[in-house]
């Protein structure tokens, strides 16, 4: 395996919990003491390999590792890519990072889970991957610098600017119906969405609560409101997952 390739690999695999070699890491090791020994994906591909142009021959011949469903175990990243792209769901999730929001991580891995078209970052370019668990390999990921940016995008793609957050005259998410294409506008954790975000969406929704807190997390709100979208839109299997 060339150099390039396995740092990806090791980097992928160190990401969720184990080393290159398939062991648990020392980080996962100290994250969750006593915990029973699990392992993560498959070992080498027994010969003969497959005919398949989508398998990666390095991951046949070292085993698979990644965090990704059986399914795609051998794959190249480039061919999930590729595959997921022919099922996209027509929603987008944006979020702002004006402060290096932690959450962002967690709203990248749930919108692969519901394999949203697209993931939007507002602010700062860089942002904390460590809670994507490398998910956002299999997206496609934009940056905005600001956003007016994110409007104009938007508005060229015929999205719905749909925000998510608590505020005075904010409408159940509950009870609205979402439209099929529209992108989904979180703010971040604490300040919730900027005084540009909330003029720019379309609609601003809010999430029911029943307890005393003020608010839900950042990345447990969208978790909820893309659910919300696939319940109304996707086509979910009777036989799961």
């Amino acid at each position: 395996m060339d150099r390039r390739r396995r740092r990806r690999h090791e980097g992928e695999a160190r990401a969720i919990g184990v080393e290159a070699t398939g062991e648990p890491s020392e980080a996962a090791d100290r994250a969750a003491p006593g915990a029973p020994d699990v392992e993560v994906g498959v070992g080498p591909h027994p010969s003969p390999w497959p005919d398949d142009p989508r398998l990666d021959r390095e991951l046949l011949a070292a085993g698979d590792r990644r965090n990704v469903t059986d399914r795609y175990r051998y794959w190249s990243n480039e061919a999930i890519v590729a595959d997921l792209d022919t099922t996209r769901h027509p929603f987008h999730v944006a979020i702002e990072n004006w402060q290096h929001d932690l959450n962002i991580g967690t709203v990248v891995r749930t919108a692969n889970a519901f394999n949203a078209e697209g993931v939007h970052i507002v602010g700062r370019r860089r942002w904390n991957r460590r809670g994507a668990m490398v998910t956002d390999r299999y997206l496609h990921v934009r940056h905005h610098p600001t956003i007016d940016d994110l409007v104009g995008w938007a508005a060229a793609q015929d999205l719905a600017i749909i925000g998510v957050d608590i505020l005075p005259g904010s409408v159940p998410l509950e009870t609205t119906e979402l439209p099929e294409r529209c992108l989904l506008l979180f703010g971040q954790e604490g300040p919730g969405l900027s005084p540009e975000a909330q003029a720019a969406s379309t609609v601003v929704c809010s999430i029911a609560q029943f307890g005393s807190t003020r608010s839900i997390n950042a990345g447990v709100a969208a978790g909820i409101a893309m659910h919300a979208w696939i319940r109304r839109h996707a086509t979910i299997p009777r036989d799961g997952p």
